[in-house]
């Protein structure tokens, strides 16, 4: 698959930008499964859950365990502590417990889930290759301007192991738009967002990667 690059300043194009480039049909030209990316996502949203969920049910209530009546005799039903959970302030029943939601997803499966959704950007038009993600002048003004002249709304930004710092700071407070270094690529942000751009340093550290 061949892709032009691209830049984010029209006025000022670096590096490579006008060239185009030739993309791993490998990591990029696959046909998309959604079934592999729906059990990526699913997983990645498990992961993350706090599961500090908690309630107290009748033996962590601090209240007296006395039996509350006789056994026999008071034409009432036979309590036997008022921590039980029909009782106002006794402990809840069947109620959330602390636990991790996290579940196993095979390594092959999660970097085969990474090529499918990266496929299915290229596929859907919706993949853009920047010859470098930097910014001379750390502005959020200035980089508007620039996404506005190209039409870049809602996007993930990757870029390679490390991104450029005035860039970063300069797009952190701008609305849906995220940047990330390339070991933090995942499929969860990659579907997010409408458009997913790639500098030339993050598609040839994905080649590396996959190769």
């Amino acid at each position: 698959m061949k892709l032009d690059i691209t830049s984010h300043d029209s006025m000022h194009q670096n590096g490579d930008a006008g060239a185009s480039i030739d993309l791993d049909d490998a990591i990029f030209g696959l046909e998309p499964r959604r079934d592999l990316i729906a059990r990526m996502v699913r997983y990645q949203l498990a992961k993350r859950r706090a599961g500090t969920h908690q309630s107290k049910a009748r033996a962590d209530i601090a209240r007296t365990g006395k039996k509350m009546v006789k056994q026999k005799g008071s034409g009432g039903a036979r309590h036997g502590s008022a921590r039980a959970p029909q009782f106002r302030g006794g402990g809840k029943a069947f109620g959330p417990v602390s636990r991790d939601h996290a579940h196993d997803l095979p390594k092959k499966v999660r970097a085969l889930a990474l090529k499918h959704a990266l496929s299915a950007k290229a596929k859907g038009g919706d993949l853009i290759v920047w010859a470098d993600a930097s910014l001379a002048e750390g502005k959020t003004k200035v980089l508007v301007e620039n996404f506005g002249k190209i039409g870049l709304a809602n996007a993930l930004i990757v870029d390679g192991s490390q991104t450029n710092e005035t860039f970063a700071l300069a797009a952190r407070n701008i609305h849906n738009i995220d940047v990330l270094p390339i070991q933090g690529i995942n499929v969860y942000d990659i579907l997010r967002r409408e458009k997913l751009v790639l500098t030339r340093a993050a598609v040839d550290a994905l080649e590396a990667r996959f190769r």
